[in-house]
C-alpha cells in the first residue's frame, strides 16, 4: 500500500491531467473565480464497525494554485457527547458536518483497510465556488448539526443534495422517479448479511415503512449507489450540448476485504430451526405423564418463562418506539403480533408455576390469546398490501408461541 505522500502525488497527477481552462493562458484575462478549484466526490468503502458497514463519502476541494486539499463530509458524531444515549433512544441523534485534512483522512482509511475512490466532477468555476460557499455556510456553528436519519438524512443524502443543488437538480430529475425492486430493508439485510446479531436486530425493529420499493434517488443513502449513479448524469458543456458529470475517476486505496454482499441472505431455514428447537424442547420437558420435579420445573421456567421475558421486553421496545420516539421506520411494527407486553403476565405465571408446581388458569388463557395473536399476524402477512416482509421473524416466533400454548395446557392446573 502506498504512503500518504505517494497518494497525494497520485491525486495531483490525476487532477493535473484534466484541462485547466484559463490557467493555460497566464497572460490573458483574469481567470474566473473558482477556476483554480477542482471538486471531486470521494467514496469510502466498508469498515469493520457496524456504523461503517454502509460506507461513507465526502467532497474534496483541491486548490491548484496553492496545493491545499480539504474534504468536507457529513458523518461526524461523538459517542461521548452529553446527550448521545438519550438522543439515540429517542431517535433524535445529531450528526455534524465539517472539514478534514485530505492526507490525514486517507491515512486513517488506509490504516483501517478501507477502499477509497475519487471522481472528478465537471463543474463550471461558478458551480465550484457555489458548492464551496454552500458547504462553508453549512459548517457555520449554527448550521453544522442536523437530525440524523439512517435512510433519509445521512452523510450521503446530505452530500447528494448539496451537489444536486449546484447542478440545477439534475440528479433528482434523473432518478427520483426511477423505482427499483429493492427496499430499505433489503439493502440493510444485504449489508448486514455477515453480522448475525445486527441482522436479527434490524429484522426485528424495522416496520412496514422499510418495505416499500424505493427509487434510485432514495437508494443514494448508500455512498456506493451515489458513486455509481452520478456516472449517468449529464450536465451542460457550455456550447449547447452536454457532457458527463464525472470527468474522470480512479481508486486511491485498495482493500483486501471482500466486497459488500450483492444480495440479501436466505436465512429463513435457520430462523425456523431455532424456533422449532426452542418450542420442541419446551414440549418435551412439559410432556404429560411425567412427574414435574424441581429440575423439570426449572426447565419449563427457563424455556417458557425465558421466551415470555424476551417477548415482553421486545414488544415493549417496539411499542415504546412507536408511541414515544422518532424512530419512524419502527412504527406500526407487525412483529407486535408475535411479541408484546402481554407476555409479561405470562412470565409471572411461569414463575408461580416454578414455586407451586401448578399453572394458573389465567396464565393458560393468556398463552392461548398470545398464540391467537401470533397466528393472526401470519394470516395478515398473506393479505396484499398488509403486513411487512418479516418472514424470518415469523418462522422463529410462531412455532415457539404455539408450542408455548400447547405446553401450558399440559401443565397441572390450579
Amino acid at each position: 500500500m502506498i504512503g500518504t505522500g505517494g497518494r497525494l502525488l497520485w491525486v495531483a497527477i490525476f487532477l493535473g491531467t484534466l484541462p485547466l481552462g484559463a490557467q493555460e493562458a497566464p497572460l490573458g484575462p483574469t481567470p474566473d473565480p473558482g477556476s483554480e478549484l477542482s471538486v471531486s466526490l470521494i467514496t469510502i468503502g466498508q469498515g469493520d464497525p457496524v456504523w461503517e458497514r454502509f460506507g461513507h463519502n465526502a467532497l474534496l476541494f483541491e486548490n491548484r494554485e496553492n496545493g491545499a486539499a480539504v474534504v468536507y463530509h457529513w458523518g461526524i458524531f461523538n459517542f461521548f457527547s452529553e446527550d448521545f444515549v438519550p438522543r439515540l433512544i429517542r431517535g433524535t441523534m445529531l450528526y455534524s458536518m465539517g472539514p478534514s485534512d485530505f492526507s490525514e483522512a486517507l491515512s486513517a482509511y488506509g490504516r483501517a483497510g478501507r477502499p477509497v475512490w475519487i471522481q472528478e466532477l465537471a463543474l463550471t468555476p461558478p458551480q465550484r465556488n457555489e458548492l464551496l460557499a454552500l458547504v462553508e455556510e453549512n459548517y457555520r456553528p449554527e448550521n453544522r448539526d442536523y437530525r440524523y436519519d439512517y435512510y433519509r438524512d445521512n452523510c450521503s443524502t446530505r452530500l447528494r443534495d448539496a451537489l444536486d443543488r449546484v447542478i440545477g437538480g439534475r440528479i433528482e430529475a434523473g432518478f427520483a422517479s426511477d423505482t427499483t425492486d429493492h427496499s430499505f430493508r433489503w439493502h440493510t439485510r444485504r449489508i448486514l448479511k455477515e453480522m448475525p446479531l445486527y441482522y436479527l436486530g434490524i429484522q426485528f425493529v424495522l416496520g412496514p415503512s422499510a418495505d416499500r420499493p424505493i427509487t434510485v434517488w432514495e437508494e443514494m443513502f448508500l455512498p456506493r449507489i451515489l458513486q455509481e449513479s452520478i456516472r449517468e448524469v449529464q450536465v451542460p458543456d457550455g456550447s449547447g450540448g452536454t457532457r458527463p458529470l464525472v470527468l474522470r475517476e480512479g481508486q486511491l486505496l485498495k482493500s483486501t476485504r471482500s466486497a459488500p454482499p450483492s444480495s440479501a441472505p436466505f436465512a429463513l431455514p435457520i430462523f425456523l430451526l431455532v424456533g422449532l428447537f426452542w418450542g420442541g424442547s419446551l414440549l418435551w420437558i412439559a410432556k404429560p405423564g411425567i412427574q414435574m420435579g424441581i429440575l423439570r420445573r426449572a426447565g419449563v421456567l427457563a424455556l417458557g418463562g425465558g421466551w415470555a421475558a424476551l417477548a415482553a421486553l421486545g414488544g415493549t421496545l417496539l411499542l415504546g418506539a412507536w408511541l414515544f420516539t422518532d424512530h419512524q421506520f419502527w412504527y406500526a411494527n407487525f412483529n407486535l403480533f408475535q411479541v408484546n407486553p402481554l407476555f409479561l403476565p405470562l412470565l409471572v405465571a411461569f414463575v408461580v408455576f416454578f414455586f407451586s408446581g401448578r399453572f394458573s388458569d389465567w396464565g393458560r388463557a393468556t398463552a392461548a390469546v398470545l398464540a391467537g395473536f401470533s397466528v393472526l399476524g401470519v394470516l395478515l402477512e398473506v393479505i396484499p398490501g398488509v403486513g411487512q416482509k418479516h418472514l424470518e421473524v415469523l418462522a422463529l416466533t410462531l412455532p415457539v408461541n404455539l408450542c408455548l400454548w400447547i405446553a401450558v395446557a399440559r401443565l397441572k392446573s390450579d
